[in-house]
């Protein structure tokens, strides 16, 4: 398959990709038209922060599966117009983590100690010791605004040298951040008592520009440490405090806009700390970023799920081998049901029973939902699966339970119209063996692949053979049968295989006769 890569990454990157047999094709020029016309073939798309990922690329690209950033940060990419589009997102939080974390303990150090303009006066001849008194860390108090991957191992970093840590974040328990050594408080609160703060925050709507002149000032005689996202800090405010002594200093790794104009602000304070964008700029988080970012896209391209994806579910590694065989079941239940319900969808239910109840299932319930909706003719995979059930109005719910009456774990799937419903049961046989177990209630253990035909009729002699006459006068062979009744002389409900497309005209006469109460013509695509 045909990887683009449009921003200059590690070549132990593209070396994962190339031994994956995949083709990789390196445009760091593209853009415009060229960016659209190289992608319109891709089935894959790594950026960095230079290429901008918008809905009207999206749209091109009609087999793309997977867009990778080999980084953090994700704005530059249009993450609900990938969603709408059945695109994953991935990015490589891990690759530099320690990378930017190291920058930011630099950046505090260079801010507190006025190294860099000393740096720059002795260079220029000047010995100007006495012109700057340092301020040193131990004792004083950090605040983190952003306790996530970065914001933790600067943390602990800082506390390691005596720092007292506070932090701002509104996902993280009071529980993680006391294990992390930090105490959690509100934004205001982190300002004003922080003596040093650092900002390790994703720019979003809710956080652009959130710390303005108002917030500056809570930091009175502070430091201000950003290696994290530009445009969440308003730069000019920040010039202006530092020019007139309401904080100490400030060190900027990152800007909303990139490259830094000449014309900043910024620019013109001697208590401001600049550097261009170098927080993942080290030789060994370069290499695992591209690495890890290369390796989610070979898994996404291969079918698998992706360990970093931001607009679908994902399944931990250990946890793949256990969970894989469910996800086919879900999927083939799902198009089951769906193919069986005649009426306008109203709700899925995936329940779980067993074992499988004590996985996350998220990706497995995504899947049932990408068979559900697959047989309406929608463009859908378990990426976009649960925005169409919202779009589009229909109830999803999941549940799970422990107990499982005669199967070691079991998922069904059950569709509804408000007035009708189906439910379908999948399991596996021997480990590795799919059936369809239940339909409706009714026990017929089918194996699910290729096309079926599922019939109720009334339980008397001779429906079978009339069922197996009309398929063989329309040239269709029946390859396996599997059959339920609720009750001798009640209703039956047959499954059979089935070597080829049922024509209408059979159905049509099954139906005709009294005795056949429904018939339903099923494909899963040769897929189990």
């Amino acid at each position: 398959m045909k990887v683009l890569v449009t921003d200059p990454i590690a070549d132990a990157g593209l070396d994962v990709l190339r031994e994956a047999g995949h083709e990789v094709e390196t445009n760091y020029e593209a853009e415009g038209d060229a960016l659209l016309e190289a992608i319109a073939d891709a089935n894959a798309l790594i950026v960095r922060s230079g290429t901008d990922v918008t809905r009207e690329v999206l749209e091109a690209a009609d087999d793309l599966v997977i867009v990778g950033r080999a980084g953090i940060g994700v704005d530059n990419i249009d993450l609900e117009a990938a969603t709408d589009e059945g695109v994953i997102v991935a990015n490589a939080p891990e690759g530099n983590v320690r990378a930017a974390a190291e920058h930011t303990v630099a950046m505090t150090f260079a801010a507190a100690r006025s190294v860099p303009q000393a740096h720059a006066r002795l260079k220029a001849g000047e010995w100007a010791k006495g012109d700057y008194l340092g301020t040193e860390l131990n004792g004083k108090t950090l605040g983190v605004v952003g306790l996530g991957r970065v914001g933790q191992e600067v943390a602990k970093k800082l506390d390691s040298l005596g720092m007292d840590v506070v932090a701002f974040d509104p996902y993280i328990s009071e529980e993680r951040a006391e294990r992390l050594g930090a105490e959690l408080v509100e934004l205001e609160e982190c300002l004003a008592r922080a003596d040093f703060l650092t900002i390790h925050t994703p720019l979003t709507p809710e956080t652009e520009g959130m710390i303005g002149a108002a917030e500056l000032a809570l930091l009175d005689g502070g430091y201000l440490v950003n290696v994290g996202r530009g445009g969440i800090v308003r730069e000019d405010a920040l010039a202006a405090t530092v020019d007139d002594g309401t904080l100490a200093g400030a060190a900027l790794d990152v800007f909303a806009e990139e490259p830094l104009s000449p014309e900043s602000p910024l620019l013109d304070v001697d208590g401001v700390v600049v550097t261009p964008h170098l927080g993942a700029s080290t030789e060994a988080a370069q290499e695992n970023v591209a690495t890890s970012t290369a390796e989610q896209v070979a898994a996404a391209l291969a079918g698998e799920p992706v360990a970093n994806a931001l607009n679908a579910p994902s399944i931990d590694e250990t946890a793949f081998p256990r969970l894989e065989p469910y996800v086919n079941i879900a999927e083939t239940a799902g198009k089951v049901a769906a193919q069986l319900l005649e009426g306008r969808m109203e709700s899925v239910e995936i329940s779980y029973e067993g074992e499988i109840a004590e996985e996350d299932v998220e990706f497995v319930t995504a899947s049932a939902l990408k068979g559900v909706f697959e047989p309406l003719e929608w463009q859908v995979n378990a990426v976009n699966a649960p925005q169409i059930a919202e779009d589009r109005g229909v109830d999803v719910t999941e549940s799970k339970s422990r107990q499982a009456e005669d199967f070691q774990s079991l998922v069904s799937v059950t569709v509804s119209d408000g007035a009708e419903e189906i439910s379908v049961d999948g399991t596996l046989f021997a480990g590795d063996d799919p059936r369809i177990v239940r339909i409706d209630g009714y026990r017929v253990d089918a194996i699910p692949h290729g096309k079926m035909v599922v019939t109720r009729n009334t339980d008397e002699p001779g429906v079978i053979g009339l069922i197996g006459t009309v398929m063989g006068a329309h040239g269709v062979n029946i390859a396996g049968m599997f059959n339920a009744r609720e009750a001798h002389g009640g209703e039956a409900l047959t499954v059979y295989n089935v070597d080829g497309e049922v024509p209408d005209a059979a159905r049509e006469e099954l139906e005709a006769d009294e005795r056949i109460i429904g018939v339903r013509y099923i494909t899963l695509n040769g897929q189990a």
